[in-house]
């Protein structure tokens, strides 16, 4: 049986085995001092910089959810701009009620920004209603007026 010509190539390379002297490469084990090593200080446990002041933690009157994890602490400073609120804000209640690992805690926060677009939709289209309310109240007024 005939061999594959790949096969029939590495047949035909000759491997030579070079020996190599340490003392003879520029920079050879350079790194083997840990202390030299560049990624060294990414081994050792992180501490904070000397002249950074950190922020006291933030109070908040308003809902803020949080994923229930006990290693994972909130952050010193957050946005409380938008506090949840409506059929949006319940939404993200159930959202957060699941670990944020699982498809269904994303698809629900998902879910809650849409509706929570078609509220700000509607109360927006319930002012437009109101002032064509007024106006067609006005119109029927001087129509009234003008009659009598």
């Amino acid at each position: 049986m005939r061999a594959h010509p790949r096969d029939q190539h590495r047949q035909r390379v000759r491997r030579r085995t070079i020996m190599i002297d340490p003392s003879q490469i520029v920079g050879y084990g350079v790194d083997a001092d840990p202390s030299r090593r560049p990624g060294y200080p990414k081994e050792r446990e992180p501490r904070p910089v000397e002249s950074a002041k950190i922020p006291a933690q933030q109070s908040s009157d308003v809902t803020v959810f949080k994923n229930e994890r006990p290693y994972k602490e909130i952050p010193p400073v957050y946005g409380t701009a938008q506090p949840p609120k409506g059929l949006s804000g319940r939404v993200r209640k159930l959202a957060y009620s699941y670990p944020d690992h699982w498809t269904r805690h994303w698809m629900l926060l998902l879910l809650a920004d849409r509706v929570d677009v078609w509220e700000h939709r509607l109360s927006g289209a319930r002012g437009v209603a109101a002032l064509g309310a007024v106006a067609l109240f006005g119109v029927l007024a001087t129509r009234m007026i003008a009659r009598g």
